[in-house]
């Protein structure tokens, strides 16, 4: 073997080391590659889908409100593991209020809100107005019971 030959030799293996990291194989410090853009994904489970559209703090959050009925595609209740696919309609059940979404994009990351936004499109009706009843009082949540003072003028102005 020549000084010619060791020298071609040591070029191959700098060449192989070069394109490893210039990314034709995935590593771990380039990161996974598969939902770069929201066209990768064909099908995401609903809990997860929930999750990353920022509808729910928590996966586990999310999962629960399947379980109890309150999240349904395309009209049907479903539980956390149903696939869902772009152009699904939800439907969710928040207390009084409820939230009609037509799927656009599938992500399994949870990203920021602008991005999350982008996952959907809104048909929510809009929230009804509240309507104040003359005469009605209105205590404020969390104060306790009333007081006598105060149940006395309950009492007065429901007529009992």
């Amino acid at each position: 073997m020549t000084d010619e030959d060791e020298g071609e030799q040591e070029g191959e293996q700098e060449g192989e080391a070069e394109g490893e990291a210039a990314g034709e194989q995935p590593t771990a410090a380039t990161g996974p590659t598969v939902n770069a853009d929201l066209g990768a994904l064909d099908s995401l489970r609903v809990d997860k889908w929930l999750w990353a559209a920022r509808c729910f703090k928590t996966r586990g959050l999310a999962a629960e409100a399947c379980g109890a009925s309150h999240v349904k595609v395309n009209g049907t209740s479903v539980k956390s593991a149903k696939l869902l696919r772009r152009g699904d309609e939800l439907t969710i059940r928040f207390g009084d209020e409820l939230r009609i979404l037509v799927v656009v994009g599938l992500s399994d990351r949870r990203g920021p809100a602008p991005m999350a936004r982008s996952l959907y499109l809104d048909k929510s009706p809009p929230k009804p107005e509240s309507v104040e009843v003359p005469g009605m009082i209105v205590r404020d949540r969390g104060l306790g019971r009333p007081t006598k003072r105060e149940q006395r003028d309950i009492r007065r102005v429901r007529g009992y």
